[in-house]
């Protein structure tokens, strides 16, 4: 064998990414005793050990992420242009996990399973070779029986057009003011009374404590803005509305999450699926992520224990075709956002409205949530989609 040569090492299962969804499927395998025969590579790019990223989700009682929650609140703030009320949000509430915490947990888990290899390396390739996978990296060929893949090709949804493609993205500042403003009890979950300018906008506020909070400012639209566009909506936001003086920035984050209806399933092969926002786990109407990802995984772990097929794990059901309806009018009208989401928490309580997001609502519960919405504009948006009539780009 060539020096350059290196002997190529058999898995039967390799996770590819180690963020929410890797972590999550990783110590799912690694603690059911089903799969404690079974060899499992996670692989990734990085440590994981630097906080690079949050994520929140609302939640009834007691949940699998308590004890390394940042913080979480019973009361939510919604502002529209014409209306703006604070919630009890019982029976839930909405819950804030940081990225390391979760890291630092869940690689802590991972070390105690002897089946399962963590390695640092950038995943280059995923190939099928006959009944198995490949997987490259920068240093090394591994071949697996199932492979698990969470690296998001954003290009594999530009390419097509069927589905419109808009995204969730924001810049977030964690500040500290000079004097309490906020209120540590109640979360701003979508603040639309600033300027839309012809987008669908609004300000997201977690507050830590009186003088302490993430401030992020959100838009659902097709395109990201300039760096400097996000960051003087915050600081207008400080000033205008929460009449800050002196603060300073601790740290700032920022992101993209992609919301559309796009099949992600055509990708998934016998021995190949893609996971987490990859694999299509982001709800694509609101862009949260992490607790369906939760969801989807502890689904994908009894699918893998019954032997079913990899191509038989993803169904659409009927809130796949809302999302679509309510996409369809985001990327045609996208300034009809706020309006669509103020009437929506002025006619209902946020108690159904969460249910209804989590996919576990009856159908006369949609038909209430549906009842709330301008009616004018997905009536519209119905028509259009029965009769083939999108979009130029999507006709």
């Amino acid at each position: 064998m060539p020096p350059t040569m290196r002997a190529v090492k058999k898995f039967d299962y390799i996770i590819v990414g180690a963020g929410a969804a890797g972590l999550l499927l990783a110590d799912a395998l690694g603690k059911d005793p089903f799969f404690s025969k079974k060899s499992i590579l996670l692989v990734d790019k990085q440590t994981k050990n630097s906080n690079d990223r949050t994520w929140c989700f609302w939640e009834k009682g007691k949940g699998a992420f308590d004890t390394i929650l940042y913080r979480s609140w019973s009361k939510m703030y919604i502002a529209g242009q014409q209306y703006a009320n604070t919630f009890d949000i019982s029976p839930y509430r909405y819950k804030m996990l940081k990225g390391i915490d979760f890291y630092n947990e869940y690689l802590s888990r991972i070390a105690t399973y002897d089946n399962i290899t963590f390695l640092h390396e950038a995943v280059t390739r995923i190939t099928e070779v006959d009944s198995l996978v490949r997987v490259e990296t920068e240093k090394n060929r591994y071949m697996a029986n199932k492979v698990f893949n969470s690296i998001f090709n954003f290009e594999s949804l530009t390419a097509q057009q069927k589905y419109p493609v808009l995204q969730q993205h924001f810049l977030g500042w964690f500040v500290k003011s000079d004097r309490p403003i906020f209120d540590q009890d109640q979360a701003t979950f979508m603040d639309f009374s600033i300027p839309q300018n012809g987008n669908t906008r609004f300000m997201y506020v977690l507050p830590f404590s009186p003088t302490e909070a993430l401030l992020e400012y959100t838009l659902f639209s097709e395109k990201l803005l300039p760096t400097i566009e996000y960051e003087t909506a915050i600081k207008a936001y400080l000033e205008d509305n929460l009449h800050c003086g002196f603060y300073n920035i601790l740290d700032k984050e920022k992101g993209s999450i992609p919301m559309t209806c796009y099949d992600f399933s055509s990708q998934t092969t016998q021995n190949t699926i893609n996971i987490g926002t990859a694999g299509g786990w982001a709800k694509p109407s609101t862009g949260f992520t992490f607790r369906n990802t939760f969801k989807k995984t502890t689904l994908l772990v009894a699918h893998l224990k019954a032997g079913k097929s990899l191509t038989s794990f993803s169904k659409k059901n009927k809130f796949w075709y809302y999302d679509l309806l309510l996409l369809d009018i985001l990327y045609n009208e996208n300034a009809k956002g706020h309006y669509i989401f103020e009437s929506l928490f002025k006619n209902r309580k946020p108690s159904l409205i969460f249910k209804f997001l989590d996919e576990e609502t009856s159908l006369w519960e949609d038909l209430k949530i549906i009842s709330a919405c301008p009616k004018k504009v997905f009536v519209k948006a119905l028509f259009k989609r029965l009769r083939g009539r999108m979009s130029p780009k999507f006709s």
